[in-house]
């Protein structure tokens, strides 16, 4: 059956589980990847979740603020950064991200796998304009077969095509742009992922 990626979605997504829950993963390597050379600043992970990349990032030295529109994650994500000792270096912000209006920006905006009720694609130019000037967006997203039985909308992805067309010059500098399929375990099971990863440097 068809659903929407609205709060009520993502509250009962995250609603608290086994500690061999399959929902939880290991930090995201592409952003590993694509941050070891940035210098640490502000940052935002939007559509945090229970916040595994928002903790990392402040573990890095990141001044992070971590969004999300589920509340029943974010108070996960917070009991978890303060075990991991950085919820000083934390700020947790609930929001419905495709409609937010930050009073600011960041050196660093990064979504791993966040969808929005609003589609991929406007999800992804929405939160670029939150990058400030010098800055880097990290797009990390799902290639959905919607074959697959998930039940997700058409626009729940976007291609790696799609996303740069967004990006563009003179506002914009692709420095990276792939696709990419791994294997992760988490919980009990194994299962492969298809990905795109952008990473784009705002000039101006």
């Amino acid at each position: 059956m068809m659903h929407q990626f609205d709060k009520a979605y993502w509250d009962d997504h995250w609603t608290p589980a086994a500690a061999d829950d399959d929902r939880i993963l290991p930090v995201n390597p592409y952003l590993r990847a694509e941050t070891k050379d940035l210098a640490p600043g502000t940052a935002l992970d939007a559509g945090c979740g229970i916040g595994t990349e928002t903790i990392w990032l402040a573990e890095q030295g990141w001044q992070v603020t971590g969004a999300d529109i589920s509340a029943t994650a974010l108070a996960t994500a917070a009991g978890r950064a303060v075990v991991a000792g950085v919820d000083d270096r934390i700020e947790w912000v609930e929001a419905d991200l495709a409609r937010w209006r930050p009073d600011r920006s960041w050196d660093l905006v990064v979504t791993s796998y966040a969808h929005s009720d609003t589609g991929q694609l406007a999800f992804y130019g929405h939160i670029a304009s939150w990058v400030a000037p010098g800055g880097t967006l990290l797009i990390i997203g799902h290639l959905h077969d919607h074959g697959n039985g998930h039940g997700h909308p058409e626009n729940a992805t976007a291609t790696r095509a799609g996303i740069t067309d967004l990006l563009t010059l003179p506002d914009w500098r692709i420095d990276a742009s792939y696709e990419n399929t791994r294997t992760v375990r988490s919980g009990s099971r194994a299962r492969q992922l298809h990905d795109v990863i952008v990473r784009a440097h705002r000039t101006v």
